[in-house]
Formats: C-alpha cells, sequence, structure tokens
C-alpha cells in the first residue's frame, strides 16, 4: 500500500486540516501514524510516556512546525484541544504488558476512561486501537467481529486481554449513553520498521536472531499460525475507519488474512537474511494462541480496505531497517 495516501484518495475522504491527537503516537504504530496524518497536511500530538516506545521513532519530526510531542501518562486525565483521537496507549507485547501487568490493566481501563472524557467534552471522534487479543485462542476460525473471544480472565495475559476486552466494553456505553462517535479496530499481528528489537514480537525476535547469529526460539513444534501485516497497511485502515462515515463504529478487524506457520516464518526470515542460526524449539507460553487470522470481509465491505504488501516485501523492508538499527 502506497504510504503517500493524499487527501481524496479511494477510503481516505479528503478533509480540511485537523488538530489530531495520538497517544502512544512514538511506538511502533502510532510512529507511522503520525507521519502519515503529517502527510496528509494534519497538525499532530503525540502523547507518551515512553513506557513501551521510543522518542527516537519520533525525533526526526520534532522540528516539524505541525507536530508536538508531550510526555503524558493517559492514566491521568489530560486536557487539550483537538479534532480527533486516535488511542493507541498501551504497551502490546508480552514482554511489556507482563512486566507491569497491573498498570497494564489500568492503562487500558482508566486510560479509556481518560481519552473518552476528553473527546465527550470537545465532541470528537475516538478510534480505540484495540487487538485480536479480545479473541483469547479462539474456537473459531478465521476470527470475526461477532465472535465473543475465549479468553483466560485469571492467566498471565489477562492484563492486556482482559484490560482490551474492558476498553472496548467502555467505548461502545459511551457511544449508548453519550452518543459519543467512537471507532474500534481490532488490530492483528502487525510488523515493520521502527519495531523494538527487545519487544518480544515474532518477527522482530525472529529477524534479530537471525542478523545475529543467533537461535530463532521457535514455541512447540511451530505449526501454530499467525497473520502478518504490513505497518503502513494497517495505518492505512486505520485512517480509513476514522474519517468512515458515523454509522461505522465497529468493532472491525484489521490484519492480513494471509496465514503462516511459526516456522514458515522462521525458515523465511532466514532464508532472507542470508543467515544459517539454527532453530530452536521451546514449550508453548501459557495462553498462547494456536490460530490467529482475520475474517476482514467487514473491512473490505465498510472501508473498501485490504491489505496490499505481501509478506516477502514486507520483510524485506523490515529486515533492512534492523540490520541499520543493529549495524550488520
Amino acid at each position: 500500500m502506497d504510504s503517500d495516501v493524499t487527501p481524496g484518495s479511494p477510503g481516505v475522504p479528503a478533509t480540511s486540516a485537523q488538530r489530531v491527537l495520538v497517544t502512544g503516537g512514538s511506538g511502533f504504530i502510532g510512529s507511522h501514524l503520525c507521519r502519515r496524518l503529517l502527510s496528509l497536511g494534519h497538525d499532530v500530538l503525540v502523547v507518551d510516556n515512553f513506557y513501551s516506545s521510543s522518542r527516537h521513532n519520533v525525533a526526526d519530526l520534532l522540528g516539524e512546525p505541525r507536530f508536538e510531542l508531550m510526555r503524558h501518562d493517559v492514566t491521568f486525565p489530560l486536557y487539550v484541544e483537538v479534532d480527533q483521537i486516535y488511542h493507541l496507549a498501551c504497551p502490546a507485547s508480552p514482554v511489556f504488558y507482563q512486566r507491569d501487568p497491573v498498570q497494564t490493566t489500568k492503562t487500558c481501563v482508566h486510560g479509556s476512561i481518560n481519552m473518552l472524557g476528553l473527546a465527550k467534552r470537545l465532541r470528537a471522534p475516538i478510534l480505540l486501537a484495540s487487538t485480536s487479543e479480545v479473541y483469547g485462542d479462539p474456537t473459531v476460525h478465521p476470527q470475526v467481529e461477532s465472535y465473543w473471544g475465549n479468553v483466560n480472565p485469571t492467566g498471565v495475559r489477562s492484563c492486556y486481554d482482559e484490560g482490551k476486552r474492558c476498553a472496548e466494553t467502555l467505548f461502545f456505553d459511551y457511544l449508548r449513553q453519550h452518543s459519543l462517535p467512537v471507532k474500534v479496530a481490532r488490530i492483528f499481528n502487525t510488523y515493520g520498521p521502527n519495531m523494538l528489537p527487545n519487544d518480544g514480537r515474532v518477527v522482530s525476535s525472529f529477524i534479530v536472531s537471525a542478523l545475529r547469529g543467533e537461535p530463532l526460539t521457535v514455541f512447540g513444534d511451530g505449526s501454530q499460525t499467525r497473520s502478518f501485516c504490513y505497518v503502513d497497511d494497517l495505518v492505512d485502515g486505520l485512517i480509513r475507519l476514522m474519517n468512515s462515515p458515523p454509522g461505522v463504529t465497529g468493532p472491525v478487524n484489521l490484519g492480513n488474512p494471509s496465514e503462516f506457520t511459526m516456522l514458515e516464518l522462521a525458515k523465511k526470515v532466514l532464508s532472507l537474511t542470508g543467515s544459517d542460526a539454527p532453530i530452536e524449539h521451546r514449550p508453548l507460553p501459557a495462553d498462547d494462541p494456536v490460530r490467529r487470522k482475520p475474517d476482514i470481509t467487514r473491512a473490505r465491505d465498510l472501508l473498501g480496505w485490504e491489505p496490499a504488501v505481501p509478506l516477502d516485501d514486507g520483510l524485506d523492508s523490515t529486515v533492512a531497517y534492523f540490520r541499520r538499527a543493529l549495524g550488520s
């Protein structure tokens, strides 16, 4: 998907310049979203506490007059004036969200309450970056938005899984109770430049290990599946959802329906990097989903959206990014 989308492109309605708040905007997905919004002519305010993100992701934007960066924790109220809110703030990988699970739940719940309160005061549309983790270890495949999920409410992943489920509850209660214009995106596995090398996500972990010549850790026999969406495609979907008609609230799955096993991904990364690093098998983590694949019919029908970047092309860009980042 072309990263230089211009106003008036299919699925991205032409709008006048707006002031847009992006919570978690210095994170992996947030930093790409900020660049796309700036390219569309908007003013962008990023709010981030840098718990699981890096200031370096947006360092090159600090001299941009339409860009502003504020250190702030969304579990505390925020008083700003904006026209749209993309609420992405939350650690999204197990390494970070399990480090302080109570804070993760607070970020999901208190953070959403505070951002919804801000949106209510401003009557501004607000989009929640929810997650495919709300489906848990699914018994329905592929996952459709009408599926309620199969989530362990007391497990080590619950702080994130149930935290995001509660955030969705809050968004739809604000819609029903206050007629607030809300949008909910359920994001499936996404990858690309600006991922952290130590975030524990499978794509970044495999690439970093391959480039360092270290074993690639595959859990179980590697037959569990994921679907991988390149970040440019994902950002396009988020913007299309935000600018969709008021009646389109979601939840809407955003992800790539092409499904790969973990063993297939590991071998593909080794091939693309030219690495001879070994593959090492370890026991499956607790509550790790066996299969994960989105049904994106709703995104196609309502947003005219589907991913366009093939996995090999996206991995090439991501490998190139990590080669520069690691100096390899």
